[in-house]
């Protein structure tokens, strides 16, 4: 038993060991970090053991915060701590942050701030622009190799592969603030953007999410990126499976459209019907 304690104890410390100091944080406001102990408290109060329970139940108290895009972006790289504006994006990572943390029997923000550099960077360490996890294909890579997620696409009952070269953000680096007038950060994009040429990866058809075994294998919790037929890239938003009573699939999200987060009013089959660029989506759960 003391033998057991000793190693919760020295793994805490590891996860803490590893988070960056606070002048490289960048906080949304002063309230953030009384507010993610509050959360992270709820959390293990709500005595949920699974991480879709967890992830479910942090979306539900993010529901309707405000959509705000480019929150992380600045002069300088910093961990951004920001759980009042989320883009699709950062709403998929902090619900990880949030239930990563509460997994490990934390309620301290600190440790929600070590589990988000782990996923939002490669290898799990903060550096400069270059090294945060841009495309979802690398970021799944990267995290299931460190055991922080696992794609469930080609366990569906029926996955298609999609072949693409990923490398949107160096041919369109104007797009980009970090990048439109540093040739140098380009180029590390595109050394990153080498190991995906030719990049292989499942995918759900959109059609498919009409069928009862496909839409019976997806559980409410689980994160879903849309694949998008898009030159260049992989996946063009992220949200997360909200089924009903009746097992109907919801997207819930960080909607640009909706202003906030939210759960679209079309369930994903009849949404991803109308839509033109994503042909479908890609299956991910956090590893416990």
């Amino acid at each position: 038993m003391k033998k057991t304690l000793s190693l919760i104890i020295a793994f805490a410390c590891v996860l803490c060991a590893q988070a960056v100091s606070l002048q490289q944080m960048r906080f949304h406001c002063d309230k953030d970090t009384a507010e993610i102990n509050l959360l992270l408290e709820k959390g293990q109060n709500a005595s949920l053991k699974t991480p879709n329970q967890l992830v479910a139940f942090y979306a539900q108290e993010l529901l309707d915060r405000p959509y705000v895009a480019h929150t992380l972006e600045g002069e300088t790289e910093l961990l951004t701590i920001n759980i009042d504006q989320l883009d699709c994006t950062t709403f998929v990572e902090t619900l990880y942050a949030l239930t990563r943390a509460t997994l490990n029997g934390r309620t301290s923000w600190r440790d929600y701030a070590s589990a988000l550099e782990d996923l939002r960077y490669r290898n799990g360490q903060m550096g400069d622009y270059s090294t945060r996890l841009h495309y979802i294909s690398e970021w799944i890579v990267n995290n299931r190799s460190r055991g922080n997620l696992i794609e469930v696409t080609p366990d569906v009952p029926t996955c298609a592969y999609l072949v693409k070269n990923i490398d949107f953000m160096s041919r369109h680096k104007d797009s980009y603030v970090s990048l439109k007038d540093d040739e140098a950060m380009v180029e590390k994009i595109r050394k990153c953007e080498m190991g995906y040429r030719n990049h292989r990866m499942p995918y759900i058809k959109k059609q498919w999410l009409a069928r009862k075994d496909v839409k019976a294998a997806l559980k409410t919790g689980d994160f879903v990126g849309l694949v998008t037929k898009i030159d260049g890239l992989d996946i063009s938003h992220l949200g997360i499976v909200y089924k009903d009573e009746r097992g109907e699939v919801y997207l819930l999200d960080a909607s640009m459209t909706g202003g906030k987060v939210q759960i679209e009013k079309e369930n994903m089959y009849d949404m991803l019907l109308h839509s033109k660029n994503n042909i479908g989506l890609r299956v991910f759960r956090i590893m416990q």
